[in-house]
């Protein structure tokens, strides 16, 4: 099964199953009614009646108030080969964090922001949480997990590397590429390992896998709720293997015109093209001629 968010021409977005071939969508229910009870949600069959995908637009079933928490410096490889490598590793994860507004779906263009040379890749996996964390222990919270997408942390490196915060290169406009989500029962255990593998314009970039990730799911998501709650729609990206752009010599950037793609066993391929800084100009002046309609 695979989960995607649906806008409909009204607005309101659904959480549906896509079929196999791409050409429908099931709908379980709108996506705040579905977080607020995911598992029964999912426990049931879709009953909201079947959309064609051409009569909707396909966007991240993302809850509006959802925090995005992400996992930087995750597989011992990626921290060699960038500007942590003299470090110790920390006893704890480092953490940052993306609005939900940043993310977008397959197909999606991926603007280059004004003051950047290119962007960068960075291919994981997203884990989704299904149920309310506090103080978990490691076992409560991997059990927690609902389902996995494929996911592009695209970073603007230059914005990134400006200050000790990491915001500012992470939340680029659709900058966050999100694959449907598939049932954590169809995916199994992060730690047997899943084939994480990113493409650019067809040459591999990056190939490692989930089994040498530093800090596990379960570990990381139980650490997080010692400090806050987690809720139902929360994510959590899981880091990124070697192979990102900016540690190259000369560094190897995306570019307008690219085609960026991440594929990973049991999730999925997510492919997305890049363009120029003046989409999001477009983007933007569409936003508002939308928004003064309504």
């Amino acid at each position: 099964m695979r989960l995607v968010g649906a806008r409909t021409a009204g607005g309101e977005v659904l959480v549906c199953a896509l079929s196999d071939d791409g050409s429908e969508v099931a709908v379980y229910a709108e996506v705040s009614t579905f977080w607020a009870r995911p598992e029964s949600q999912l426990a049931n069959r879709p009953s909201g009646g079947v959309l064609a995908v051409d009569s909707i637009e396909l966007v991240p079933p993302v809850v509006g108030d959802a925090r995005v928490l992400c996992i930087g410096l995750n597989y011992q490889d990626h921290v060699n080969e960038g500007s942590f490598r003299n470090e110790s590793l920390p006893e704890v994860p480092t953490l940052f964090a993306r609005w939900p507004q940043s993310l977008s779906v397959d197909g999606s263009g991926i603007p280059v922001p004004s003051g950047e040379d290119g962007l960068d890749w960075e291919g994981e996996v997203v884990a989704w949480i299904g149920r309310t964390l506090v103080d978990a222990t490691p076992e409560e919270a991997l059990a927690a997990v609902i389902g996995y997408s494929t996911f592009n942390d695209v970073t603007s490196r230059r914005a990134q590397k400006q200050t000790s915060q990491w915001i500012m290169g992470k939340n680029g406009d659709r900058s966050g590429p999100l694959g449907p989500m598939v049932p954590a029962a169809e995916v199994g255990d992060l730690r047997d390992g899943l084939r994480v593998e990113t493409r650019v314009n067809g040459r591999v970039a990056q190939h490692g896998n989930t089994a040498q990730m530093i800090y596990g799911v379960g570990d990381t998501l139980a650490h997080i709720s010692r400090s806050f709650t987690l809720n139902p729609g929360d994510l959590l990206a899981t880091g990124t293997p070697s192979g990102v752009g900016y540690s190259r010599t000369p560094p190897w950037l995306l570019q307008p015109g690219d085609i960026v793609e991440v594929e990973i066993e049991r999730l999925g391929l997510l492919t997305n093209h890049i363009v120029g800084n003046d989409e999001r100009h477009r983007a933007a002046a569409r936003a508002g001629i939308s928004a003064a309609i309504r």
